[in-house]
């Protein structure tokens, strides 16, 4: 009985995890790796384990960096069930459509380079076709059902108040008599966070797998960046500009826009034209209203009030390549939000380019940015960037609003990490060295016994 530690190790992306026991392989994520080039180019790397020995994956949630390797793996010889929330595979037909997408076009686009230099052309890392056929493996469960997956395995999902469908897993492990209970954190929320309830704490564990992006900080109150928001737009307005929001299609679009409506006349937000600019994100909203069993209590009245809607009057929704293009011939008064959230492809670059040199632009970051990526450059006070092989001039005004993040910070990791009793052993992933490191001695002096997981390391459960 032995768990590997294969992905988001050291690192924040690519969350992949297998567990053995009494003969059979369980996958915990399936992610996509992201950041710089090199980070990127490691998804083309063959899985270091026997693809066609795993029995069952089980999905904590449906962000790419936890599910964007499972058309790989399918297409490697997987054959199993994918264990997830409904919530998630509904978000995740969406998600892995679009990965499957944009890895056609990324392909598309870098073999028209190569025709014109004489070198073969690359396949994309996987196509369309495999998403779907991963997704005729997802089987859709809710949350707080106990359900046996396997001969000796044992799994519950709980709310991590990620994103909608976000799952905290309970694995419950028995080998010749001996049975070992896991608990995988996936990824937790915020508490407090809009529309998603609070992470569901959990009492026992022989071993807690504990996410760590924000190990190393405090974030701001929610209702201080709010105000920030506020004072942005305000000021945008008066400068007769334009506001770019880089946003996670899953999420942080839907939180933003469920806050939009509820400060609609205090923003003065009726003074503009807003727009969601991603045919991703447009679904996804779309999968939100859908769900609205899993709303906290603000939210569901919210949605009772305006009967089943939570979007704005004023928001535009731009399916089309077209649409997108004609947005940017809008000067001022547009608030812009559009994908991708770190802004390493998707709308936005377009966006950046016909406004970042712009004084009167401002750029609102509302997520987590990778290292290696544009977004994360701009975080950093980058002065120009490149896209499509041009040099950019940054002249617009950069806001990190860092308390929105879907992930909790050292205080809600240590507290939720509290509610066990018996103080289980903790091993950190998801993480950057700094986070893990700062997360691992706050644990310590908790009294945890804490590691920090290694990309290949195998512990025993025994």
């Amino acid at each position: 009985m032995h768990i590997e530690f294969h992905g988001a190790a050291g690192e924040v992306t690519g969350s992949c995890h297998l567990i053995e026991v009494a003969g059979r392989r369980i996958l915990l994520d399936c992610g996509l790796i992201q950041g710089g080039p090199k980070d990127v180019a490691r998804n083309r790397d063959a899985f270091p384990f026997d693809v066609k020995s795993i029995d069952a994956v089980i999905l904590s949630h449906a962000h790419i960096d936890h599910s964007g390797r499972l058309p790989l793996l399918v297409r490697a010889g997987y054959a199993g069930p994918v264990h997830t929330h409904r919530a998630t595979k509904d978000l995740c037909r969406i998600m892995l459509k679009d990965s499957a997408y944009l890895a056609e076009k990324d392909a598309e686009g870098e073999n028209r380079r190569r025709g014109r230099k004489g070198l073969p052309p690359v396949e994309p890392l996987y196509t369309m076709g495999d998403a779907a056929e991963a997704m005729r493996r997802f089987r859709g469960v809710g949350y707080d059902e106990k359900t046996r997956i396997l001969p000796g395995v044992h799994m519950r999902l709980r709310d991590a108040g990620h994103i909608l469908g976000s799952a905290i897993v309970e694995l419950w492990l028995t080998e010749s008599g001996v049975e070992r209970k896991i608990v995988f954190s996936g990824d937790l929320g915020q508490a407090g966070t809009a529309i998603l309830r609070d992470p569901t704490p959990v009492r026992e564990a022989d071993l807690v797998i504990l996410e760590s992006t924000y190990g190393d900080r405090l974030h701001r109150s929610r209702d201080d960046t709010w105000r920030e928001i506020a004072t942005v737009i305000g000021n945008a307005r008066a400068a007769n500009g334009n506001i770019l929001i880089p946003a996670f299609a899953i999420g942080r679009t839907q939180e933003l826009l469920y806050h939009f409506a509820r400060h609609y006349r205090d923003w003065g937000l009726a003074n503009w034209r807003v727009f969601l600019d991603s045919p991703m994100a447009i679904e996804a909203t779309a999968v939100y209203l859908r769900h609205s069993e899993l709303y906290d209590a603000d939210a569901a009245a919210l949605w009772r009030q305006n009967g089943g809607r939570l979007l704005l009057p004023n928001l535009s929704l731009s399916h089309t390549a077209r649409q997108s293009m004609e947005l940017n011939r809008i000067g001022s008064g547009a608030i812009i939000i559009a994908g991708s959230g770190m802004c390493d492809g998707g709308r936005i670059r377009h966006h950046l380019k016909h406004n970042i040199w712009r004084g009167n632009c401002h750029v609102l970051i509302v997520g987590y940015q990778a290292e290696g990526t544009l977004g994360r450059a701009l975080v950093d006070g980058a002065r120009f960037i490149r896209l499509w092989g041009e040099t950019i001039r940054v002249a617009a005004s950069i806001h990190t609003v860092g308390g929105l993040s879907a992930h909790a910070d050292q205080a809600g990791l240590t507290g939720w990490y509290g509610r066990f009793e018996g103080k289980p052993p903790v091993v950190l992933v998801h993480g950057e060295q700094a986070a893990m490191g700062a997360l691992n001695g706050r644990l310590k002096a908790m009294g945890a016994t804490v590691s920090n997981a290694r990309r290949g390391e195998r512990l025993n459960l025994n």
